[in-house]
């Protein structure tokens, strides 16, 4: 391999020869791993470094000399430029392996553990408009595309209706169709933008903070109803009533449709109030329970946690289902429960569930799914599982025969960490997004328990994600 030395090194025909973590994919280049996205194994390419640290560098493809046979062509036109659905250029197939490797490999490499044999990654049957919930932000600084800028035409109208380009939180990349959420959701927001701009209304600008119109949240379900959420900086009550109201009349099968005043920097809105405009304030999930002798519902509402891909969620639980393995007189804790999905769920296999979750709205739709279906055996409690998981709540419930856990990417507090391994449940069953943080705890415990078993899920097809699930038995 040729080498020039320059300000901003470049390496030639580096050849790629696996995937990596978060959607990259590596090379060797004497004896230090070189991270490139946007790359597949098999492909050669020119890399342009932009870091260098001691065990490895990374850079961006400056020129291709040869491309993989994994590659395929992207089906979206906003490829390349939005931030989502990074793995088009890669066939469906090759995806699964790819995730496959990433699980296995974050086990072996980082969690150091054994491993038993590890069946194939399960792939989901849509893999576009499979998502249940997408959230676009109004811009009024659309971000341009390389050939937009080096054409002659002069862009006054720089509204934008989409998503954040990936590393610029003051960009938005104009979406036209989006293929990660059935409709209505492209004509809603299609909709919105032309009904915003002939009105005038003004989209916001996310460096001077100011504007009207600042977040849209669309959330469908498998029952076939819509729940939108509008997010205003601000509020004008003529202007959003009008607004509102127009909506309704184009879209009047809506089945919710809120709003909220967010003049926050930040876009989060979970800790403001969401105000009902018209129908009910949430949405319903339905879903077969472990036994697969009940049809359950789940109540959505706009801030809680639901699996995004709907049908893929079923194959999910089925699978913590069979590694959990409850008896009619076993304990489950179900920690990082959301609106109750898995501990509802699984309640019929079991003597008690009970389920935790940090936000207190999603707790009040786990105990109403509760309620709706007749489940008589799950708790629900809201808090901070660092501060709620501890010897109290152990002795107010009972000690756990099962535990199972899907916490957020970044993985489990050490002080949980620490209750569990304390507690020495039979099993454990952990639900993870991120294979990397679930690997660390997984090193942890193996002081106590050994992996049993492991089962790739992939919930987000074109992604780099992949849901791990792993069995932990308590070493006897």
């Amino acid at each position: 391999m040729g080498r020039r030395k320059r300000k901003n090194e470049i390496l030639e025909k580096v050849e790629i020869i696996e995937t990596a973590a978060e959607g990259k994919s590596l090379a060797k280049v004497n004896d230090q791993v070189l991270f490139v996205p946007h790359t597949v194994p098999g492909d050669i390419v020119d890399v342009q470094l932009y870091r260098k640290r001691r065990r490895y560098l990374e850079g961006k493809v400056i020129r291709f000399h040869k491309k993989s046979e994994q590659r395929v062509e992207p089906f979206c036109a906003h490829f390349g430029i939005c931030g989502g659905c990074k793995w088009q250029f890669i066939s469906y197939e090759d995806q699964l392996l790819n995730k496959q490797r990433v699980v296995i490999d974050a086990l072996k490499r980082i969690a150091k553990v054994d491993v038993p044999e590890i069946p194939e990654i399960i792939g989901s049957k849509k893999t576009t408009f499979y998502r249940n919930k997408l959230e676009f932000t109004y811009s009024n600084k659309e971000w341009l595309t390389e050939e937009q800028i080096n054409s002659e035409e002069v862009f006054k109208d720089r509204n934008a209706l989409g998503f954040h380009i990936p590393g610029r939180f003051d960009k938005v990349l104009n979406i036209e169709k989006c293929w990660l959420q059935d409709e209505p959701s492209n004509a809603i927001r299609n909709w919105v933008k032309k009904y915003a701009e002939e009105n005038e209304l003004p989209f916001f600008d996310l460096r001077t903070q100011e504007g009207l119109l600042r977040n849209m949240i669309i959330r469908t379900s498998n029952s076939g109803q819509v729940m939108v959420v509008f997010v205003f900086h601000k509020d004008e009550k003529q202007v959003r009533e009008t607004l509102l109201n127009d909506f309704v009349t184009q879209f009047p099968r809506l089945h919710s449709l809120m709003y909220v005043i967010n003049e926050k920097r930040n876009d989060s809105i979970a800790d403001l109030e969401i105000m009902p405009f018209h129908g009910a304030n949430w949405i319903e999930e339905k879903m077969m329970n472990a036994s697969g002798d009940q049809q359950l519902t789940f109540k959505v509402g706009p801030k809680s946690f639901y699996q995004t891909n709907s049908d893929q969620a079923y194959v999910l639980y089925k699978v913590v289902a069979e590694f959990a393995d409850v008896k009619d007189d076993e304990v489950v804790y179900d920690f990082y429960t959301g609106t109750g999905t898995i501990a509802n769920f699984m309640a019929s296999k079991s003597k008690k569930v009970v389920g935790v979750e940090y936000i207190p709205e999603a707790i009040e739709d786990a105990k109403e799914n509760a309620r709706k279906n007749k489940i008589k055996n799950a708790d629900f409690f809201a808090g901070d599982l660092k501060d709620v998981f501890n010897s109290e709540f152990i002795e107010q419930h009972g000690k756990a025969d099962v535990i199972i856990t899907d916490p957020p990417r970044a993985g489990m507090h050490k002080d949980v960490m620490a209750q569990l391994l304390a507690l020495e449940a039979n099993r454990i069953v952990y639900v993870s997004c991120n294979p990397a943080t679930q690997a660390r705890d997984l090193a942890l415990l193996d002081e106590k328990y050994e992996v049993s078993k492991v089962q790739a899920v992939d919930m987000f097809p074109h992604t780099h994600h992949v849901e791990s699930v792993v069995l932990l038995n308590l070493r006897s």
